[in-house]
């Protein structure tokens, strides 16, 4: 099954972009997801293709139309009914490893782009629209932000990784940051690599992985260390 990819953006040149080379590259030209961009500013009806205006009660930038918007995202629910639909902003909920093995697992996912100052809220009440953050930050556009949802969900469909099992011990996936990696030259700069790493008692390597997983998360993620913790209780 292909993983379908719609884009509603004001920017659709942008795609597939880098999504068009290495692992995804490849796994689009071997048709394993489809890359459909969309022009928000075809569903515009003045003859200037406007798609924002003036934020109501005053400040600055431009505030994306929800006439418009909801009638791009009509024309791809009607296109790919299946498929949820998810907004990147700011104000949304943050992405995580399990939504994107969710998301993985499904048929596809539309994706809108926003940009200016934002979307018109009456948007989100009147469809069926799943707000999304990838991180605390703030971009230009949601076009960066599809890059990385769609990269996330590209490298966990079937045949994409080289090894099943290469997606398995990683950040996120047990709920702590992945233990450190080394690998040749045995001495740099003389620093070495950990000496039970050399000893080849698979035992012992693993209960090391699993200590400097659980230090890192703590020191470096204790909101992670939190939930981490709260989940074994």
């Amino acid at each position: 099954m292909t993983f379908a990819a719609q884009i509603l953006t004001l920017y659709p040149e942008m795609f597939p972009g880098p999504l068009g080379i290495s692992l995804a590259g490849r796994a689009l030209g071997e048709g394993k997801w489809s890359c459909d961009p969309i022009q928000i500013r075809d569903f515009a009806t003045d003859k200037h293709k406007s798609v924002d205006d003036t934020p109501a009660g005053g400040g600055a930038g431009m505030v994306l139309r929800a006439d418009v918007l909801a009638r791009a995202v009509d024309h791809a629910r009607a296109a790919a009914p299946d498929l949820p639909v998810l907004a990147m902003t700011p104000r949304g909920k943050p992405m995580t490893q399990e939504r994107i093995r969710a998301l993985a697992r499904g048929a596809g996912v539309t994706i809108l782009c926003g940009r200016f100052e934002g979307f018109d809220e009456r948007l989100f009440d009147a469809r069926p629209i799943e707000q999304v953050s990838m991180g605390d930050i703030i971009l230009s556009g949601g076009e960066i932000g599809a890059f990385m949802l769609l990269d996330a969900c590209i490298r966990l469909l079937p045949g994409v990784m080289g090894a099943p099992s290469s997606g398995v011990e990683e950040s996120f996936e047990s709920g702590l940051l992945e233990y450190p990696h080394y690998t040749r030259p045995q001495e740099w700069e003389g620093r070495t690599i950990p000496e039970v790493l050399r000893s080849g008692d698979h035992a012992k390597i693993a209960a090391w992985r699993k200590q400097r997983a659980e230090d890192d998360t703590r020191l470096r993620r204790p909101d992670l260390w939190e939930r981490y913790r709260n989940a074994r209780d």
